[in-house]
């Protein structure tokens, strides 16, 4: 899907001036929701654009952090989307019938399994993590997780997220040169993947920090 989506992108490329931000959010809200759609094709010529200035009328970097942010907004409201859904209908529904949402039995168990057994902070740490980034928001809403903090961490893991992409293409636009919009996505992608396990270790100790210094707080009652 990667390659073929990566293929098709210049005609949304050609309109970044006027909607580049706008596409931003949109996108990446359908990226975060339920409906499969790969973030690397959105973030990563978002950084590409902001340095060359083709964003709107900001510097680089003014257009490399409005499009992070745009994109964690996106993301949150994908996020929102999918959490809304299993709060209203419930597991049940969604095993019955999450095949007409793109939602498979397999990918729905095994997000559940992940949150049930390391609790909140998965919604953080799994947005850094292909294939159930998108679902975990799933498993919060069925276990009603308190709305302020399924916000906080699902911003924090898709800002990371968003950022590392932005800022590989940022930086394949100083050195890459001459470059077409496919390549530019897998070459992106490639170098994300293989800075993706340092990253995912950095999330599970912040978010082992975070849980010991709530077990003591809670001892010190």
């Amino acid at each position: 899907m990667l390659e073929t989506i990566a293929s098709n992108i210049d005609s949304f490329i050609a309109v970044a001036p006027t909607w580049g931000f706008l596409l931003i959010f949109v996108f990446m809200a359908i990226e975060s929701s339920f409906i499969p759609f790969p973030s690397e094709v959105v973030m990563i010529p978002a950084g590409f654009l902001a340095f060359r200035g083709e964003l709107g009328p900001f510097s680089p970097l003014l257009g490399l952090v409005l499009s992070v942010l745009v994109g964690v907004l996106g993301s949150l409201l994908g996020g929102y989307v999918n959490y809304y859904l299993a709060l209203w209908a419930g597991k049940p529904f969604l095993e019955k019938y999450g095949k007409y949402f793109f939602i498979k039995r397999e990918a729905l168990d095994k997000a559940c399994s992940v949150f049930n057994k390391y609790g909140a902070a998965t919604t953080f740490i799994c947005r850094l993590i292909p294939g159930i980034r998108q679902l975990i928001s799933i498993p919060a809403g069925i276990a009603k997780m308190p709305l302020g903090e399924f916000t906080l961490f699902t911003a924090l893991g898709a800002g990371i997220w968003s950022a590392i992409l932005a800022l590989v293409g940022y930086f394949l636009a100083k050195s890459a040169g001459d470059i077409t919009y496919r390549d530019l996505v897998l070459k992106g992608a490639e170098m994300a993947s293989k800075y993706g396990t340092y990253l995912l270790i950095g999330a599970v100790v912040c978010v082992a920090i975070y849980v010991g210094v709530k077990i003591l707080l809670k001892k010190c009652k």
